[in-house]
């Protein structure tokens, strides 16, 4: 039998708990929401989740290697602390591998969400047989993972990988993580979207992503905006233009810095398809220089929902000392 991997992915959102075999196979999962403030409830739901997995799929304890979890950066994957998460509230340098090692009774490992995802789409998605990768998230806000030589770049403070807190316009918006303005973040994602749309129709515009909103421009969301571009709405199309640009603007600044031969994007917003890639990867090349921008290929994600999990069980098998590629 195969060895096991318990794979936690934490978000803002949701938690999802999965059993994982050394192939890369999701044998069961449970998913919660994200309970309310503070580390604690957390910890109950991932215990819980987890009960609930191997009940549904048991394992011997003796099969299962380590606990593998990605959770929201700042963080430092040698330590397992995680710093000051803005979409987690309540938490300040959480040591969240040994919290999570006392509670469920095995070896834990934490790396930051993105990390791990990139890592999973290079084990097992859309990035196996390449060394050199960037894997961006681009769903309520935008994170990365940056993969060189076949290992995870983690920097001198382990928060390698933060793209979408690269600077693309010194008068943009204001990002949420408070530490300036027009990062690519606050201009290109789901949430960015979602607020150029609103504000669009709050100046007079008409757009068919009010009546699908009921009216409302709270209610309005990325993925109303891309129904109504789909669908012809003249504002929609802008927004959405006016957001692969700016992605295509930070995918330039990465393949000058790195040089990757893939870059691969996943998340909710890429569930968009070419209405996303066709002018993000038009943008990309035409602001790089000839060579790295006609060797790089932008493509979009494999594991769709399983790749938290995917990437925790990485995460938990690479740091147990086995070879995920040979």
């Amino acid at each position: 039998m195969a060895p096991f991997a318990l794979a936690v992915d934490i978000g803002g959102t949701k938690i999802l708990t999965a059993l994982v075999r050394a192939d890369g196979t999701v044998v069961a999962r449970a998913r919660v929401e994200t309970p309310g403030r503070g580390v604690e409830p957390v910890l109950a739901a991932v215990e819980a989740t987890a009960a609930a997995v191997l009940r549904e799929a048991p394992a011997d304890r003796s099969e299962i290697v380590a606990v593998g979890a990605g959770a929201p950066g700042p963080m430092n994957p040698e330590t397992g602390v995680v710093y000051d998460p803005p979409n987690m509230e309540g938490w300040h340098d959480v040591p969240l591998g040994t919290l999570l090692s006392a509670r469920l009774a095995l070896p834990a490992f934490v790396e930051n969400d993105a990390n791990a995802a990139a890592l999973g789409e290079w084990w097992m998605g859309a990035g196996r047989g390449v060394s050199d990768l960037i894997y961006i998230t681009v769903s309520t806000g935008i994170g990365g993972g940056i993969i060189i030589g076949d290992r995870l770049l983690h920097g001198t403070s382990g928060t390698a990988g933060e793209v979408g807190h690269m600077t693309i316009d010194l008068s943009g918006p204001p990002c949420l993580c408070g530490r300036g303005n027009g990062h690519l973040e606050a201009l290109a994602s789901g949430t960015a979207i979602a607020r150029m749309a609103r504000e669009a129709v709050q100046a007079g515009r008409s757009s068919a992503v009010l009546a699908l909103a009921a009216g409302r421009p709270e209610a309005i969301t990325a993925s109303l905006v891309e129904q109504a571009a789909r669908e012809g709405d003249a504002v929609a199309r802008e927004v959405f233009s006016r957001a692969a640009t700016y992605l295509g603007v930070g995918l330039a600044n990465l393949i000058h810095v790195l040089n990757p031969q893939r870059i691969i994007i996943g998340g909710g917003v890429s569930k968009a398809g070419e209405l996303l890639f066709d002018p993000v990867r038009r943008e990309a090349r035409a602001r790089t220089f000839e060579r790295p921008g006609g060797d790089v290929e932008i493509v979009p994600a494999a594991l769709g929902d399983d790749v938290g999990a995917v990437g925790a069980a990485a995460v938990a098998f690479q740091r147990t000392g086995m070879r995920l590629r040979e």
